[in-house]
């Protein structure tokens, strides 16, 4: 684990070196949270490629309740797993109409209740909607950079991932860690390959202190 001081030097290198931005364009509150399920299993690029369209031809959440499934279906159909999209998404904009008056809703509990929303989800929208502190998006960025950076010890678990993040970010900072993370892992540290000598966190970060100690400086 990292002391309190290396974590206080990641987050300050993270938020030098990125924007907290969600990488997902959208413009309502509902919007979000379809885009974020359209993403499981598909890049946030593609899925910006599809929702100008999608949002168009479905201009409102009542349009989104009202759909047939199979247009729907034809206008997500390059984001994969089209078919279980379009009807979690369908029966999303039903019951947000139904039980929260067109809102997303703003608690984890109720978030959770929504077809095709896990946790990752609902932490992201607590925390891009709400600003709620302490929402940790556990993906697999996270989950492969949390460890390289020794905040975690070999966890894989995202909902184990998500408790131990929580235990050590400040909570006002947690969720715009999240999103730096992402840009980090696509930008640096990659999965395959990480470009250790350009990394902004090499001087706090747990797999650039093993490499060195093996001889091996990343």
């Amino acid at each position: 684990m990292r002391t309190a001081e290396q974590i206080s030097g990641i987050l300050a290198a993270l938020e030098q070196e990125y924007p907290p931005q969600c990488a997902l364009q959208y413009q309502k509150d509902y919007e979000l949270l379809i885009a974020v399920r359209l993403s499981a299993q598909c890049t946030d690029a593609r899925v910006n490629l599809v929702t100008p369209a999608l949002f168009a031809r479905f201009p409102t959440l009542e349009s989104f309740a009202s759909a047939d499934t199979a247009e729907v279906e034809d206008c997500i159909h390059s984001c994969g797993f089209f078919r279980t999209k379009a009807k979690d998404i369908v029966q999303c904009a039903q019951q947000l109409l139904e039980r929260f008056d067109g809102k997303v809703p703003g608690t984890m509990e109720e978030l959770l209740s929504l077809p095709g929303v896990g946790r990752k989800t609902a932490n992201l929208l607590l925390g891009d909607l709400y600003q709620m502190p302490g929402a940790v998006v556990v993906d697999t960025h996270c989950i492969r950079i949390s460890n390289r950076l020794g905040l975690v010890d070999g966890l894989k678990e995202p909902e184990a991932i998500e408790r131990a993040l929580r235990a050590i970010l400040p909570p006002e900072r947690s969720n715009d860690f999240c999103h730096r993370v992402v840009l980090h892992g696509r930008a640096v540290c990659t999965a395959r390959s990480p470009k250790c000598s350009l990394c902004c966190c090499r001087p706090y970060c747990q797999l650039a202190e093993n490499s060195a100690a093996e001889g091996d400086a990343p």
